[in-house]
């Protein structure tokens, strides 16, 4: 007889990766699961098929049914073909699983036989040890709670070709990080589909746990913008004569921001309402937010370059600029719809990838293109002695360079997060990595406002052509010449 804790110990590596796929699944999947003619998979010894993973917070003691967490589970029915019911000779039972446990209880999963190779499956092996039934689920007790993980069962009798899972619900006593697998075991069922739906409820709604603290910041955001969106637009009706057309591309920027945090807001309130997203209002906030984060980076670009202030247009550069911007509005909305509105299970961790370093390269060419420019801009001022426009961008190139080394290390601790969270233990604090981008540019959009708020002294910061040479084309060592030989 092997040891208890040998036979029942870690995942098996079949399930631990079928766990990791899932859970970088789950964070689009909705808590209204379908399933409409969904295959199983071959992991292990096992045939299974992901079911769902979502955190879910503990009932809220009350009389109220708006305080009650739980899974449901509605006229989930299996189907196999006729071949393969034909193929099954003898009468007896054929048994599809679902089992559904908290991630803290992953290890509950699984077991082998002196030593050898975890299996999801009972083998033959650990059937005779008397810990499993053959061709049932290894699994035991959690330690946290006897009654889980949960298992329930059809069954296939004789010939039929349909099994239906009863419908029930599971309450949600302890708050966590839960999955739901469908499983079997035998062969003969090879070809199975799985029909039917299952809906995970939150005491606050149908928002998942790792979602719901969204929509408070969303809302929170929207209020944001409409305060900055009062200041920008008091000073832009007060000085309306002294706007220079950068001003009226920060305004289009405010505008553009206050459509996506209320779109967004609206599409987590629905969400967490109905329990399914919505996908015109998903699809819109997607793209007023990519719009404006490409008009933003172009924006600031230019401004770089000098554009409005120091020169009155960007001559040859405007086609490759405008290309930029417009590239990069492609490669983001694409990401986007895939992460947002796309069903998320229908693309691998590869295409996802293949999505995400296109926008991470054009953003690292914007960055290295506008440090760049404000470089030239900055020496070029210098060298012509246009003080207030010179400490402007002094100020302004602080403000970037600070945000790129926020970024750079918010990066580095969004890879250490997830690198060490694979299986989302820490579910409750990863809204705060979407949260900060939005936060860090609403900042820099406050910043720059700051600096080019209309203002009655607007105009000596704009372009203004005094009948001296072109600045691009003065060198920057005969503008100093030139200057040192005025009185």
């Amino acid at each position: 007889m092997i040891p208890m804790a040998e036979v029942h110990g870690s995942y098996s590596v079949a399930l631990a990766m079928l766990l990791l796929v899932g859970l970088l699944f789950h964070f689009a999947a909705a808590s209204v699961h379908d399933y409409a003619g969904e295959k199983f998979a071959a992991k292990g010894n096992a045939f299974v098929l992901h079911g769902g993973s979502e955190g879910l917070y503990a009932s809220v003691p009350s009389s109220n049914a708006t305080g009650e967490s739980f899974i449901r589970f509605e006229r989930i029915t299996f189907i196999r073909s006729e071949e393969a019911a034909s193929s099954k000779k003898d009468t007896g039972k054929v048994m599809v699983q679902a089992i559904v446990f908290e991630v803290e209880d992953r290890e509950t999963i699984g077991g082998s036989a002196y030593g050898g190779q975890r299996a999801v499956c009972c083998t033959p092996d650990l059937a005779k040890l008397g810990v499993c039934t053959e061709g049932m689920i290894i699994h035991r007790a959690s330690a946290q709670d006897l009654d889980w993980p949960k298992v329930l069962a059809a069954s296939f009798k004789g010939s039929d070709l349909i099994a239906t899972l009863p419908s029930q619900t599971i309450p949600i006593s302890r708050t966590g990080m839960y999955n739901l697998y469908f499983i079997y075991c035998d062969p003969s069922l090879d070809g199975l589909v799985t029909e039917g739906k299952t809906i995970w409820k939150n005491p606050t709604g149908y928002l998942p746990g790792r979602m719901a603290p969204l929509m408070i910041f969303y809302g929170s955001m929207s209020l944001a913008f409409v305060l900055l969106g009062i200041f920008w637009f008091s000073q832009y009706a007060k000085f309306w004569r002294e706007v220079m057309p950068l001003q009226n591309c920060i305004t289009l920027v405010i505008s553009l921001g206050m459509f996506e945090m209320a779109l967004w807001y609206f599409e987590y309130a629905e969400f967490n309402e109905t329990g399914i997203r919505p996908g015109g209002i998903t699809f819109w906030a997607v793209t007023f937010g990519t719009v404006k984060r490409a008009i933003a980076r172009v924006l600031i670009l230019v401004v770089s370059m000098g554009y409005g202030v120091v020169r009155p247009t960007l001559g040859g550069l405007t086609s490759r600029v405008m290309m930029l911007g417009a590239t990069f509005f492609l490669a983001s909305e694409v990401l986007e719809l895939v992460k947002n509105v796309g069903v998320v299970s229908d693309i691998s961790g590869k295409a996802r990838v293949f999505l995400v370093l296109p926008v991470a390269i054009l953003d690292a060419f914007f960055i290295l293109w506008i440090f760049t420019s404000l470089s030239i801009t900055l020496d070029k001022l210098q060298a012509r002695r246009m003080t207030a426009k010179l400490e402007l961008y002094r100020k302004f190139t602080n403000a970037l360079a600070v945000a790129v080394v926020v970024s750079v290390g918010w990066v580095c601790y969004e890879l250490y997060f997830k690198s060490t969270d694979i299986y989302s233990e820490r579910w409750q604090s990863a809204w705060i990595i979407p949260a900060f981008w939005q936060v860090l540019s609403f900042s820099l959009l406050c910043v720059i406002c700051a600096l080019w708020a209309p203002s009655q002294n607007s105009m000596r910061y704009a372009y203004s052509d005094d009948g001296s040479e072109d600045f691009d084309s003065l060198p920057l060592k005969n503008s100093q010449t030139h200057i040192k030989g005025q009185p």
